[in-house]
C-alpha cells in the first residue's frame, strides 16, 4: 500500500509547484498524463516481454476479487464526483466531496484487507 503513495508524492510535489508558478493548466494535465503514461508504458512493456518469453499470441488476464473491488470503488468515486459536481452543484465540486473521497478510500482499504486475509 505504500508504493502507490511513494510513487505519487513526487508527482504531487511537481504539480503543486507548477500550479504555484502560474502553470495551472500544465499541472492539471500532468495529473492525468503522468499516471496514464505509467499505465500504458508499464502494461505495454510488461505484456511485450511476456509475449516474447511465452511465445503466446494471446495471454488471458483474470481479475481477482481485490482488483474488482478497486474498480468498484473507483466507479463509485467517479460517479459521486459527476453527480455532486455536475448535476447537483452545476459544475462546482464541493469541498465536502474530498471528505467523502477520503472516507471511501478508507472503506476501500478496509475491504481490500478483508478480501486479502479472508481468501
Amino acid at each position: 500500500a505504500s508504493l502507490p503513495w511513494g510513487n505519487s508524492m513526487a508527482d504531487l510535489s511537481a504539480n503543486v509547484t507548477m500550479a504555484r508558478k502560474g502553470l495551472a493548466n500544465m499541472a492539471i494535465t500532468a495529473c492525468f498524463a503522468g499516471p496514464l503514461f505509467n499505465i500504458l508504458v508499464g502494461c505495454g512493456a510488461g505484456f511485450g516481454v511476456l509475449r516474447n518469453v511465452t511465445q503466446n499470441e494471446f495471454n488471458y488476464v483474470t481479475l481477482t476479487p481485490a482488483i474488482n473491488t478497486g474498480f468498484l470503488f473507483c466507479f463509485i468515486n467517479c460517479g459521486m464526483l459527476l453527480v455532486s459536481g455536475l448535476v447537483i452543484n452545476k459544475g462546482v465540486i464541493p469541498a465536502g466531496h474530498g471528505y467523502f473521497a477520503l472516507a471511501l478510500y478508507f472503506v476501500y482499504i478496509f475491504t481490500s484487507l478483508l478480501l486479502q486475509f479472508l481468501s
